[in-house]
């Protein structure tokens, strides 16, 4: 017996323990496996997300086949295995997921989707900066080797023209190409028959 009766605590340690940590994923992951891994569980309480990441670590977490009907809206809308509320209704009555009751929200519901688009929207707007400053650093090159080579007094205007198709190449329309760039742009123009 692990304690006497009435004496709820025990004098001496556990006497079987493993050398090594489960790994369930130790002969290679299953698709099961790795969906359960890489599954974010949101709108749930601490306690209850404790106990979903026990099951994904001990591969005893079972993914739903189908749909399970919400207790509060009696829709067929939960989509997650374990929980008896649809996210809509955690969100709007501010519950968990899982067990139902009021308590704080460890992760908010689609949190990580918002943080996944941000995080999307930084490295689109790095890579547009990088390409503008490499381009106008590449049309500056130009400017100085034209302005070695002339010596005429025009060399502004030819300055303030290439000014201008950076401003057409700094706008909206990233994909253009060199070719492209040399053509006028007709996409404004109406004809009449």
């Amino acid at each position: 017996m692990s304690s006497q009766k009435g004496n709820v605590s025990r004098s001496r340690g556990q006497k079987h323990q493993n050398a090594t940590a489960y790994k369930n994923d130790k002969y290679g992951a299953t698709v099961q496996v790795q969906k359960a891994k890489s599954k974010i569980h949101d709108g749930l309480c601490q306690h209850c997300k404790g106990i979903l990441e026990w099951k994904v670590k001990y591969n005893k977490y079972k993914t739903l086949t189908q749909p399970r009907k919400c207790v509060k809206c009696s829709q067929k809308s939960v989509k997650d295995a374990y929980h008896i509320i649809c996210k809509p209704c955690s969100v709007q009555l501010n519950i968990c997921c899982k067990c139902g009751k009021k308590e704080d929200i460890v992760v908010p519901v689609n949190s990580h989707l918002d943080k996944t688009e941000e995080e999307e929207e930084e490295e689109e707007d790095g890579e547009q900066k990088s390409k503008g400053r490499g381009r106008g650093k590449k049309d500056a090159d130009d400017l100085d080797s034209e302005d070695d080579y002339d010596g005429d007094d025009f060399s502004d205007l030819g300055d303030d023209n290439d000014d201008d198709e950076e401003d057409v190449d700094s706008g909206p329309k990233k994909t253009q190409k060199n070719k492209s760039a040399a053509l006028p742009d007709v996409s404004g123009v109406n004809i009449k028959d």
